[in-house]
């Protein structure tokens, strides 16, 4: 294994992480699945102008914590009327849900696919959210204003955590899909709100998270990697604690959404992409939360790439996905 410029692989592969986790956390995210489930998600189907042979397509919204709309694509095949399994799918930093037609190859197979919009970005779902400080660049920071003043359900990445579970919470509850064959997949981001959706959610059976984001905030700080994806970390610095008085408090806040705090709850099945030259999300954040899981894992190492395709995890995963 060459080395990366990260820890050595050894090293990587008892990394613990560093980001403080909140004495609250576990109680943080209970209270937060709570007041989820007790939303009236308001579940509307609107049938999409995209069809194809043998599929049905709509537009799903739901109603999530803080009242805000919330919208995904969902596809499922025509003819299946027995209860069958379920893709959910999550995109990366800023994107959204993306095309129909990548998700046609699961509806081939006789899934339903559920494809979320985050809250923001360039999808079709609401940020309602009315926090305190800046709103300019990223949703890491967003609402850590708030956090640091002792409301750290403000952070939106809280309310994106808890759409995702609520998106499992109502694909699995439709009557035609079996609840025990679901799984979950997506990259960077997407990655982590696998990593989030599957630890919130534990029914779900397998996850296929690709080298995700969101995870060991300090140690991405202390690698002077806080650019691209984590600038937002930079700046928020820079501008609002320039001389790191609060460096401590801010990193504990950044705590409660630090995914490597909830990997532990995950009981899925999980399949997980890395490429050791990753810059983006390094390869330690990622270990930091992998290293946590006690069920069933596996990780497929790609030592030569960084943030970027890897080539043949796609099959790899939708095989993985097929054995739900």
């Amino acid at each position: 294994m060459p080395l990366t410029f990260d820890l050595p692989f050894d090293q990587l592969k008892l990394y613990q992480g560093i980001n403080p986790r909140p004495d609250d956390f576990d109680i943080f995210w209970d209270t937060g699945l709570t007041e989820m489930r007790s939303v009236n998600s308001q579940v509307e189907l609107v049938p999409s102008k995209f069809q194809a042979p043998g599929v049905e397509c709509f537009h799903l919204y739901f109603t999530g914590v803080g009242g805000a709309r919330v919208h995904a694509k969902l596809l499922r095949p025509a003819k299946i009327s027995s209860p069958h399994p379920a893709v959910l799918m999550f995109h990366g930093y800023s994107g959204n849900s993306g095309d129909w037609s990548e998700k046609l190859g699961f509806v081939a197979q006789g899934y339903t696919v559920a494809a979320l919009d985050c809250r923001g970005q360039a999808g079709l779902s609401e940020d309602n959210g009315e926090v305190i400080g800046n709103t300019l660049h990223g949703h890491i920071v967003r609402g850590l204003d708030d956090a640091l003043k002792g409301a750290p359900e403000k952070l939106l990445f809280r309310q994106i955590f808890l759409d995702t579970a609520q998106l499992a919470k109502i694909v699995m509850e439709m009557p035609d899909i079996d609840a025990e064959r679901v799984g979950a997949t997506g990259g960077s981001q997407g990655g982590a709100l696998t990593v989030a959706c599957t630890a919130l959610e534990p029914r779900i059976k397998r996850a296929a998270p690709v080298y995700p984001f969101l995870s060991d905030y300090k140690r991405v700080w202390e690698m002077d990697q806080a650019r691209d994806a984590y600038r937002e970390l930079q700046e928020y610095f820079r501008f609002f604690d320039p001389m790191h008085e609060r460096e401590d408090a801010i990193f504990e806040k950044l705590g409660y959404i630090d995914i490597q705090h909830l990997a532990s709850r995950i009981q899925a099945d999980v399949l997980w992409g890395i490429g050791l030259m990753d810059t983006i999300c390094p390869p330690s954040s990622q270990f930091a939360a992998y290293n946590k899981i006690t069920s069933h894992k596996s990780m497929a190492i790609y030592p030569d790439y960084g943030h970027e395709m890897l080539s043949g995890f796609f099959d790899q995963s939708f095989q993985f996905l097929m054995g739900i």
